[in-house]
């Protein structure tokens, strides 16, 4: 070349692996796609399978939706991607969707809209955010074209587009009369998010408080903007009040956790001096010292992740009107309220 650059080795094609395997492309597909009933012997796939490692191939997903009106992608866009609740189904998710020969792409930005404008997925699953007006009018657009979507959220009802509603708040209810039974100085730790939702999972604390007439007292509601660090700053301060409360409702597991850390870091005992309980039944929450009780579904991330897969794998173009799952949720009692 006149700048004397090296050309860009051409890149491996289904037709080159073939030929390197010494079998036809229909197997290399037939192996490649994991298909069961194709009757591809152990040898035979082994040397595509090596064929495949030694020539660096991997499938063009593009090449891929227009033969066959799939792209193998699973997007997950979620609200926030380092607290546990998301950590947890990204990764029940994506063992799922590899199960099922799926690839997951999962979105730091929350842009799901401009993603999906990009490049089209076998299904695209959405948490909403704050700005639910301008979601639904890009939800009413993904689905005239014929996109499937799977959104998460506790007030949407299907409208071309699948609906998992997990019922937080009554179990947020549970939480906090659970609380109520052996406490009545509670304190409420939640994010600023909360503000922005109504109803919200600070508005139950605030009734359910109400109904058993007790005290809602403005400085045992400690406010945190995003992440656990910051979480842990304000659950330090609530005890470290003279009058601390005896017991902390936090809207997060993650939140509880750092409630918890914030304890041991004062010398204060979980349960004995203060009880903790959280929202959302994460994995993170069996394992703190002590467990921490904690309200929601069971087997939710593998519930989810079925759902997601499930429509991802049915007929490209097959939106329908969407179904509508509920997640159950229950109280999880482990040590951090056990007095």
């Amino acid at each position: 070349m006149a700048d004397g650059s090296r050309p860009r080795a051409a890149r491996p094609t289904l037709k080159t692996v073939a030929r390197e395997a010494g079998v036809s492309t229909t197997t290399v597909s037939f192996v490649l796609s994991g298909r069961p009933d194709a009757g591809i012997s152990e040898a035979t796939a082994q040397r595509v399978h090596e064929a495949v490692r030694r020539l660096g191939y991997y499938p063009n997903s593009s090449a891929r939706a227009v033969r066959t009106g799939r792209t193998g992608l699973v997007l997950l866009s979620l609200n926030m991607l380092s607290d546990p609740w998301s950590l947890a189904l990204a990764d029940a998710v994506n063992s799922a969707a590899k199960s099922a020969g799926l690839t997951t792409m999962i979105l730091a930005d929350g842009d799901w809209f401009s993603a999906l404008e990009l490049q089209g997925a076998d299904v695209a699953y959405i948490g909403l955010g704050p700005d639910r007006a301008d979601d639904e009018r890009r939800l009413a657009t993904m689905v005239e074209r014929g996109q499937k979507v799977v959104v998460f959220d506790e007030l949407l009802e299907p409208a071309g587009f699948d609906v998992i509603r997990s019922k937080s708040l009554p179990g947020c209810r549970i939480a906090v009369e659970s609380l109520i039974e052996r406490h009545t100085d509670i304190a409420c730790l939640t994010s600023r998010n909360n503000f922005r939702e109504t109803p919200s999972r600070l508005t139950v604390y605030r009734e359910v408080m109400a109904e058993a007439g007790l005290e809602v007292r403005e400085d045992r509601i400690g406010v945190y903007e995003e992440t656990q660090a910051e979480a842990y700053a304000v659950a330090l301060d609530l005890l470290s009040a003279s009058d601390r409360p005896t017991a902390i409702y936090a809207t997060t597991d993650f939140a509880a956790i750092a409630a918890i850390n914030a304890a041991h870091r004062l010398g204060i005992r979980v349960p004995e001096d203060v009880a903790v309980i959280g929202v959302g039944n994460t994995p993170d929450a069996g394992l703190t010292e002590p467990s921490l009780s904690t309200v929601g579904p069971i087997d939710q991330f593998a519930l989810v992740a079925d759902i997601i897969v499930k429509r991802a794998l049915e007929g490209p173009g097959e939106v329908g009107d969407g179904t509508l799952h509920e997640l159950d949720w229950v109280l999880i009692e482990r040590e951090s309220t056990r007095a």
